[in-house]
């Protein structure tokens, strides 16, 4: 019953966060603005405690979209967008920062996402090891 509930969470914020902005693009008249001429990107983060997205506590979820500019639930959308366009929104090429330490402790944290990035499906799951593992990648995308 639980992964239900959290299955039908996010794919309410998954669906929230892809529709809003298709449905901003879609309402714009031709040449109504910038914003009428863009690819959208819009997420759904979730983090939580296991070894895996299905046998995970979910704790939080967020939501991020990146076009036509940084919003969401996301309490850094703009540094996110901005870590996100660096690598070309491939969430495998975030890497640990430079004179970050973490401890070996394994207390296995999960984080999720799903949406669009510029127009195209997006879904990622990665286990880091504990959660100083989880901060040093992609310092602002995954602080939430």
């Amino acid at each position: 019953m639980r992964n239900t509930a959290r299955w039908a969470t996010t794919l309410g914020l998954t669906a929230a966060a892809v529709l809003a902005p298709l449905a901003g693009a879609a309402s714009a008249a031709p040449g109504s603005g910038p914003s009428a001429l863009y690819a959208p990107s819009a997420l759904v983060l979730t983090v939580g405690h296991g070894e895996n997205a299905m046998s995970a506590t979910p704790e939080r979820a967020v939501t991020l979209t990146c076009a036509p500019r940084p919003s969401g639930t996301h309490p850094a959308a703009a540094s996110a967008c901005d870590e996100l366009r660096g690598v070309g929104g491939n969430l495998s090429a975030l890497t640990m920062r430079p004179g970050v330490f973490c401890t070996k402790q394994y207390d296995p944290v999960v984080v999720t996402v799903d949406g669009v990035w510029e127009g195209k499906r997006v879904s990622y799951e990665r286990t880091f090891g504990n959660a100083c593992v989880m901060n040093a990648h992609g310092s602002a995308v995954f602080a939430f």
